[in-house]
């Protein structure tokens, strides 16, 4: 899964693809590298992110999603949002699957937009919201995140079934990221094959993350933690970590490098690496 973010204050690459003559060859070029599905965003959710109202996400995404349809590149097409109105409407542009960070829970209209077009969808784990879900007294809580998460991916997963959307549609993402501490990221990645028990495929988005930065900075003894750029070890590491542990689709921003490294993994595990794209959906 590309990474395509049509915003100013993303955490690694805002401001880059605005444009979306930009964003369209950027799309392009993760599918030449090997992107299968395309997630295209128009809102950050980086941590302290502020909201951005349903016009705008659709000013900036719309002509996006209409590039690349016309360009016909040969990837199925995500729409990165909470909001009915711009699902709707990036569905009508092509795309076929929702990546909603509240997992059906920021409108409640969503379910009913994605359970009526029929198409699929991903349920995501987040504490609190993007400008809160770091905060508080020592950062997020939790008893035991894993069993946290994946009970709340279950409670969901069933809302979701119970409001029309079809189970084979519907992928889970345990939220790498928002709302967790390094540990508890570390400790979802080791775990991680506790959550293939709910049955549907699992979605990892470790992609260039500040957890990572911060590993990295008390692997070398600095201070600060290291920016955006220099996080692709950490992003392939986490991401072949992931693969063993059976996640199947992996949300990031340098599609090449981390294709070739699961490839490797694949091959090493006597499998063979197949990036998901609109081929292999479900009729």
């Amino acid at each position: 899964m590309g990474v395509v973010n049509v915003t100013p204050d993303s955490f690694s690459d805002g401001g880059e693809f605005l444009d979306a003559g930009a964003a369209i060859a950027h799309a392009r070029r993760l599918v030449e590298e090997g992107a299968g599905i395309l997630d295209i965003g128009g809102e950050s959710t980086r941590p302290g992110a502020e909201p951005v109202p349903g016009q705008e996400e659709l000013r900036r995404v719309l002509p996006v999603l209409e590039g690349i349809a016309a360009a016909e590149v040969g990837a199925q097409v995500s729409i990165d949002t909470s909001k009915a109105s711009v699902a709707r409407a990036a569905i009508g542009a092509g795309a076929t699957l929702v990546n909603d960070v509240t997992a059906l829970r920021g409108d409640p209209a969503m379910a009913e937009v994605i359970a009526d077009a029929g198409v699929e969808c991903c349920l995501m784990h987040m504490l609190g919201e993007p400008r809160t879900m770091q905060s508080g007294v020592g950062g997020p809580q939790y008893k035991d995140v894993v069993d946290e998460v994946k009970a709340f991916l279950e409670e969901r997963l069933r809302f979701a079934v119970g409001a029309g959307v079809r189970e084979e549609r519907i992928m889970l993402d345990p939220g790498i990221g928002f709302g967790k501490t390094v540990s508890h990221n570390l400790e979802l990645l080791a775990r991680l094959h506790e959550l293939t028990r709910l049955g549907r495929p699992l979605v990892v988005g470790t992609s260039r993350k500040g957890f990572l930065g911060r590993i990295l900075a008390d692997a070398t003894g600095a201070e600060e933690p290291v920016g955006p750029a220099g996080r692709l070890p950490g992003t392939i590491a986490t991401n072949v970590l992931a693969f063993e542990r059976g996640a199947s689709v992996f949300r990031v921003h340098d599609v090449a490098p981390v294709g070739d490294a699961l490839a490797v993994t694949a091959a090493t595990l006597g499998g063979r690496w197949t990036p998901r794209g609109t081929t292999t959906q479900t009729s």
